[in-house]
């Protein structure tokens, strides 16, 4: 008996929507559950997180931060996008500006900093998502929502008419970065929009440890057990039996959220108390089931 369930780290390859990315991982591993952990433009490649099997029960638990991107940002023209595939909307000679300038802006962006978010983003708005809006030509107004940025490295500064730099961006989930573009660009007095976009990082899973579509297969994927950061507690086998019909059972560990293991093998997620009960609420009958097939061997 062999399952398929765990998380795999994908390099997009661009041209490709998150959502093709992982109809593909379905269709190669053989298995309809299957979900990504957050989505990345189609023009942008990099890294993919994506669920299979009853690792997508998980996903609201995966810890995804920082996210990192490589992004590389053109000042001189504006579009209706933010980023090289809209319509241009304003342009303007960009030989003015320097390095120290575009250097001297970045402060203000880093920590929390407020940013409206594109049409072509993934936000509801009644009823309908900003893209969705955007491809039949309707604009909207849209509130400033709340981004967490760690960091931005300015590099490889060219200036020119149509100056160009490199960003490094360390991030929290929800930052756009195109629209961290259009706003530096505001910045520094000359429109700006994204020209190329990778995406390096997503908590602990590097670009540098992606695979891409076609070395995907079973044996590439993360397990279950060692994506979480929850405290790992080792039960015993009556226990772990308890676990798979629901029961609570005694631990030795602080109060709060644990991952229950049997053999290795990742049983249930787990509130414990201050009286050493843990309490599961993510119960996972496949891996019980690996984990006895494999006790029989």
């Amino acid at each position: 008996m062999t399952t398929v369930d765990g998380f795999v780290n994908i390099h997009k390859p661009a041209g490709m929507t998150s959502h093709d990315v992982v109809a593909k991982v379905r269709r190669i591993l053989s298995n309809k559950r299957a979900g990504h952990a957050g989505t990345l433009d189609p023009d942008a490649t990099g890294v993919l997180v994506v669920a299979v099997g009853q690792a997508t029960r998980l996903l609201p638990y995966l810890p995804l931060e920082p996210k990192e991107y490589v992004a590389r940002i053109v000042f001189g023209t504006a579009t209706t996008t933010e980023d090289a595939s809209g319509e241009i909307t304003s342009t303007a000679d960009a030989s003015g500006l320097t390095e120290e300038t575009l250097r001297a802006a970045i402060p203000a962006f880093v920590g929390e900093i407020q940013q409206v978010p594109p049409m072509v983003s993934a936000v509801h708005h009644e009823g309908k998502r900003l893209y969705e809006l955007a491809r039949a030509g309707i604009t909207v107004e849209r509130e400033a929502r709340l981004a967490r940025i760690f960091s931005i490295e300015a590099s490889d500064f060219a200036g020119g008419a149509a100056a160009e730099a490199t960003l490094r961006v360390s991030c929290g989930t929800g930052t756009y970065i195109r629209t961290l573009c259009a706003d530096l660009g505001s910045a520094v007095g000359v429109p700006a929009h994204m020209k190329t976009l990778v995406r390096t990082a997503v908590g602990k899973f590097a670009l540098a440890d992606a695979v891409t579509l076609e070395q995907l297969a079973p044996e590439t994927l993360m397990p279950m057990e060692t994506a979480l950061d929850f405290p790992v507690v080792n039960v015993e086998y009556d226990h772990a039996k308890a676990l798979m019909m629901g029961q609570a059972i005694p631990v030795v560990a602080e109060a709060g959220t644990v991952a229950l293991h049997f053999d290795g093998w990742l049983l249930a997620l787990a509130e414990t108390n201050a009286a050493g009960t843990a309490h599961p609420f993510k119960v996972f009958p496949n891996q019980w089931n690996e984990a006895e097939a494999r006790r029989h061997i």
